[in-house]
């Protein structure tokens, strides 16, 4: 039996794309802990490098800020010794002119400009004629995460990263995975025109087949070349709301107003109460045009970027950061009493959320998210 006292690194998933890869690139794994009081998170235990990490994913058909904030909150009550945090898993991109965001790209939470490389986009407001603003703040991950982010930032640079030699060793001791979880053909990766909306008709067939690959309602985009990382990292502004997204116009306002990287549901429910990093791999474009061919291999690109960056972090620096427990300063359950927007919105959503997003708007864009 596993001692909770031993583990100082939480990993939390949404969906189960992100726990199979996770658990993949364990080094190791640890029996299970026993005797758990008043918590139901599924745990993994194991570790990575040098740290002992405990994973756990939000329960079967449950999604958004709240369900993230409840299972943060069971996992630091029964490891009280977790300094560290990661949420690592899938989401939409947020592709544009400065940020070449493609599939199976890497986009981790940067602070920047006083945020806490989080926006909770559904936690503010929007007025006419002026841009979105933003009435929570959230805390930054821990010192000793953005640190290591930086010092692998110019590893990267300096000599690239070994992701998809690190993502085909895995396959090659797991081959039932590599059907779900290896890299789809490039040309899948199609990023359509922000005004094309997905047509819904004829359902089961391939997006391409259904929307056309028209050259001219596709972006077009150069291949990347050999001296170009592929997948790329992206350091920025993360979206999260327990909305989804799946409107490339309000997508593209919230580009242009606040320089978003990508959407995702579960990130904001946990930073006051859970301080982490967030680290997702892109699945698809937060349009209509719904990919979840990607979502293996995007779940495999995250989990792959996160082992190589705890691999860059000492044991005892982790060791110097307050526990999770200490930090947090307020109860999941009273800060999640209500979770959801209370004011009529204009967005509607679709009946398979999951963890990257989806959605469609049917409002002018002067419209308001959230209380």
């Amino acid at each position: 039996m596993s001692n909770p006292d031993d583990y100082t690194v939480g990993w939390i998933c949404a969906v189960k794309p992100e726990y199979v890869a996770a658990q993949e690139f364990l080094d190791e794994e640890h029996d299970p802990p026993e005797g758990l009081q008043l918590d139901n998170n599924h745990y993994t235990l194991g570790k990575m490098g040098k740290h002992n990490v405990v994973i756990t994913i939000l329960p079967k058909g449950e999604y958004g800020t709240a369900a993230a904030a409840m299972v943060a909150e069971g996992m630091r009550r029964s490891f009280p010794n977790i300094r560290v945090g990661l949420m690592v898993g899938i989401a939409g991109g947020a592709p544009s002119k400065k940020h070449d965001i493609r599939l199976g790209d890497i986009v981790v939470s940067i602070p920047e400009n006083g945020s806490a490389g989080v926006f909770q986009y559904d936690f503010g407001k929007t007025i006419q004629n002026k841009s979105f603003q933003n009435t929570r703040f959230l805390n930054q991950p821990p010192t000793s995460l953005r640190e290591a982010v930086n010092g692998l930032d110019t590893q990267y640079t300096r000599k690239g990263h070994k992701i998809n030699e690190d993502i085909d060793s895995i396959l090659k001791k797991a081959p039932r995975l590599r059907k779900g979880y290896q890299r789809p053909d490039l040309e899948s990766d199609q990023l359509y025109q922000s005004q094309i909306a997905h047509r819904d008709e004829n359902e089961g067939l391939p997006c391409a087949m259904k929307c056309g690959d028209d050259p001219s309602c596709l972006v077009s985009r150069p291949p990347r070349t050999e001296d170009e990382d592929n997948p790329a990292i992206h350091y920025g502004l993360i979206a999260s709301a327990n909305q989804v997204m799946k409107d490339a116009l309000i997508r593209d306002r919230l580009v242009a107003e606040k320089d978003v990287l990508c959407f995702e549901m579960e990130a904001a429910g946990m930073m006051n109460h859970f301080p982490c990093l967030v680290i997702r791999g892109i699945c698809d474009y937060s349009d209509s045009h719904k990919n979840k061919g990607w979502q293996g291999y995007a779940a495999m690109t995250a989990a792959a970027y996160a082992k190589d960056l705890l691999r860059h972090i000492r044991p005892e620096k982790v060791n110097q950061e307050a526990t999770i427990g200490s930090v947090s300063g307020e109860s999941v359950s009273s800060a999640s009493a209500e979770p959801y927007p209370t004011k009529p919105s204009a967005i509607t959503f679709g009946d398979q959320n999951y963890g990257s997003q989806v959605g469609v708007n049917n409002a002018p864009m002067n419209m308001t998210f959230g209380r």
